[in-house]
């Protein structure tokens, strides 16, 4: 069958409308992903800042929760002072008791919470190492301490040397396990430390 030019006029008219229409989809579907693309982007962008917000904020939590563990260990050892210099005067005759002792020694450092020591007939010192909750470590703590004790300070070389450890809260393991070691358990009750010893309990002298 012949085809008449009026028909391929109109099979062009056609196309090129066809064509059109394909391109205005094409537009409209580059238009979409374009927005897609700045949504994403823009969703990226407040993901970030949001993450970045949270992080800032853990930080500053951590910094906080460091500051207010410093501030509860002052508080203890603040809290123990007091009944732990009454012990150590009146059971142990202890003449000079100071809170809070730091040393330095070529480039090495100690920090004693407590330290009482007398220079008479009784020619003896203690050490007291005050935790809100004491656990296996302080234990090695506090043994590292009275191990290096005679180093930092040779002026009490000669004294016989004991160990306490005071806190708030210890299970009954960590407790066996400071008095196997033949150091002194003091604990907190109604706001005073008292000594938890065993009868017969005989201190380690370091």
């Amino acid at each position: 069958m012949a085809t008449t030019a009026d028909e391929v006029w109109r099979l062009l008219g056609e196309l090129i409308e066809s064509q059109k229409e394909t391109d205005r989809k094409f537009q409209e579907t580059e238009r979409l992903l374009k927005e897609q693309s700045l949504e994403t982007d823009r969703r990226f962008q407040e993901t970030d800042r949001k993450q970045q917000k949270t992080d800032q904020q853990i930080k500053e939590l951590g910094k906080q929760i460091g500051g207010l563990a410093g501030k509860f260990g002052s508080f203890t050892e603040g809290l123990a002072l007091p009944s732990m210099e009454k012990i150590l005067r009146e059971k142990f005759a202890m003449e000079v008791i100071s809170p809070s002792v730091r040393v330095s020694k070529q480039g090495e450092h100690i920090e004693i919470d407590v330290l009482a020591y007398a220079n008479g007939s009784v020619n003896q010192a203690y050490v007291v190492e005050v935790k809100s909750h004491a656990k296996e470590e302080s234990i090695e703590q506090l043994k590292t301490i009275l191990q290096r004790f005679r180093y930092f300070f040779p002026e009490h070389q000669n004294k016989q040397v004991y160990g306490i450890l005071a806190a708030v809260d210890l299970s009954a393991y960590v407790r066996q396990k400071i008095l196997q070691e033949g150091l002194y358990v003091a604990r907190i009750h109604e706001d005073v430390f008292n000594l938890d010893i065993p009868d017969g309990f005989e201190p380690k002298v370091w």
